[in-house]
């Protein structure tokens, strides 16, 4: 059994307590959280499993990873924290984990990243023999390998569009979505995930991934940027009231672009509300999200993933398949040699071993 961690409770440390609870070869060794409030609690609890799991939230980093655990979930932020999480899932490299993560968005494609970020992980591969696979939260199969998938189905293909369509006002991260994203902010405020260039750098790697995929080059990578505001107050689940007039959507693209066309898009589009931007794509059926991928070529290939959980929330299931595409590349990593993967080295395998086994 692979001794695994949890670093991090929220969404998507959630499912991934989950997701090493369910997997036969994983063996879940501790769970470690910022907030003291959650310090002392079962994982079992944190996760909603609706049994104890035997594992003790702590906030003791130093002496997790002085037990050596082979393989780290780092699910804690990055996103107004790129710094501190870099050093932390270096700090685990060092001790000698495989360390999966969704929270370094410049790694996504690992071999385009900042030569500075890349020679520091690789410092610290060296140094302690761990090893390091980051994919998206948005989520990262949907950017990467489904696509890639899909294409193989057609006889030719003229473009790639990959969208996340997903709607905020279940989703419990009000820092992000009011302060990062801009939603309920007034529409001069320039939020920092859609400013000029950050796009790109966050996304971009997963365009790039695709056209490494497909074997071509790309001339360079463009952005554009939408938004509009809400036309009346509305009042949401997780997060409160958003007041009229100010940010209530979001539309931004990136593009790879090919011979002087967007031929590899990644697209979100989203919403503080259902009621904002009505005009723009929507999940089928309704419901606060879906990820599609669209071939245009010969055939046309559309296809639409939604997931749903924790209670048939499709955020939460977003989260969910998510943090399954990293715990369950963790094996497959501890098998290989060290070093730093990308979404295009670790193989997406079959959920071996647990059909049919008892939901945690």
């Amino acid at each position: 059994m692979v001794s695994t961690v949890i670093w991090g409770t929220g969404n998507v440390g959630r499912a991934a307590i989950r997701a090493v609870e369910a997997h036969p070869a994983l063996e879940l060794a501790a769970v470690l959280v910022h907030d003291t409030g959650k310090q002392g609690r079962d994982a079992g609890d944190l996760a909603g499993l609706g049994y104890e799991a035997g594992v003790a939230a702590t906030t003791d980093v130093e002496a997790v990873l002085a037990a050596r655990p082979r393989a780290v979930v780092y699910a804690a932020s990055g996103d107004i924290r790129p710094d501190a999480a870099l050093a932390d899932v270096i700090r685990a490299i060092r001790a000698g984990a495989v360390v999966v993560t969704p929270s370094l968005y410049a790694l996504y494609d690992q071999r385009g990243a900042p030569p500075e970020l890349r020679e520091a992980v690789l410092a610290a591969i060296g140094d302690g023999g761990g090893s390091l696979f980051v994919s998206g939260i948005d989520p990262g199969w949907g950017n990467d390998v489904l696509p890639l998938l899909i294409s193989g189905l057609g006889s030719t293909v003229d473009a790639i569009r990959c969208q996340e369509i997903f709607d905020y006002s279940t989703y419990d991260q009000p820092d992000s979505v009011r302060y990062l994203v801009g939603m309920g902010q007034p529409m001069d405020y320039e939020p920092p995930m859609i400013a000029p260039t950050v796009p790109a750098m966050v996304w971009g790697g997963q365009v790039r991934l695709i056209a490494r995929g497909l074997g071509v080059e790309l001339d360079e990578i463009r952005e554009s940027v939408e938004r509009r505001p809400l036309d009346a107050t509305v009042s949401t689940e997780a997060m409160g009231e958003f007041v009229a007039g100010t940010q209530g959507a979001v539309r931004f693209e990136v593009q790879g672009i090919v011979e002087g066309e967007p031929r590899i898009v990644v697209e979100h589009v989203t919403r503080v509300h259902p009621s904002c931007a009505q005009d723009w794509p929507v999940p089928p059926g309704g419901g606060d999200g879906a990820h599609r991928v669209i071939i245009e070529g010969r055939p046309r290939i559309e296809v639409t993933v939604e997931a749903t959980d924790e209670g048939g929330n499709r955020s939460a299931g977003g989260n969910a398949t998510a943090a399954g595409r990293l715990v369950n590349a963790i094996d497959w990593l501890v098998e290989a040699e060290p070093g730093l993967y990308d979404a295009l080295d670790v193989p997406l395998r079959p959920a071996t071993g647990r059909l049919g086994r008892k939901h945690p």
